[in-house]
């Protein structure tokens, strides 16, 4: 097995699936199943959820950014909600931690405690965003990744692998298999945000990028195979 201890930045739109807004049951229950799959054989997993399929922090109108960022943040925790269910009506251990105090409904962020749940092969999912405003789930994804020592931070996208253009829009867009975290920046690819991305080349996080939805991309990831796109 290629990787031992993986963090998976699932967006929220991914949860969402056809749906586009709130969570799909069928989708999040596939995600909860690929990730089950990878527990079962002995892959220590972590998740960060993003909150986009219910809101995204924002500027203007009445609500000012900070505002608008907590309420996105709040968003991952619903969808930490539901992958933690997901993923325990079909017996794999989970424990969502948040970044902000919700007392009845998760666990505050404890980084030795999420290593202890990690090693007793429980899955630990991480919600609320770092909890300060002004930082994306990326950001989150990249700062837990490296806190946890995942060998690597897998992003799951609606696309299989980083292009030089949005292939759905561009049908000459080429494909990568191979960057450098200098590419990300340089070619300004827009796979994380800027932080996220320097996080990862300062703490050299390897980033992979796949898409989630094809059934079993997630087991062809953990064993070593070209589905997607290594950052390194």
């Amino acid at each position: 097995m290629k990787f031992k201890r993986v963090l998976i930045k699932v967006s929220g739109e991914a949860l969402a699936g056809d749906d586009k807004f709130g969570v799909n049951g069928e989708m999040t229950v596939g995600v909860a199943k690929q990730i089950k799959e990878i527990v079962d054989a002995g892959v220590q997993v972590a998740v960060v959820c993003g909150g986009g399929n219910f809101f995204r922090g924002r500027t203007g109108g009445s609500i000012d950014k900070p505002t608008a960022d907590y309420m996105g943040m709040l968003a991952t925790v619903m969808n930490g909600l539901a992958l933690q269910d997901s993923l325990l009506s079909i017996g794999c251990e989970a424990k969502l931690m948040t970044a902000i105090e919700i007392r009845d409904m998760a666990e505050g962020y404890a980084r030795r405690k999420a290593l202890d749940y990690l090693e007793e092969g429980k899955v630990v999912i991480f919600g609320g965003g770092t909890g300060s405003p002004f930082f994306t789930t990326d950001t989150t994804a990249a700062l837990r990744a490296a806190e946890i020592g995942a060998d690597v931070l897998l992003l799951a996208k609606n696309i299989d692998a980083v292009y030089s253009a949005d292939p759905n829009v561009d049908p000459n867009a080429e494909r990568y298999t191979n960057l450098t975290y200098m590419d990300i920046i340089e070619k300004d690819l827009k796979v994380m945000d800027l932080t996220a991305a320097t996080l990862c080349k300062d703490t050299g996080t390897k980033i992979y990028v796949f898409a989630l939805k094809e059934e079993g991309n997630l087991m062809k990831v953990i064993n070593g195979e070209n589905v997607g796109t290594l950052i390194q």
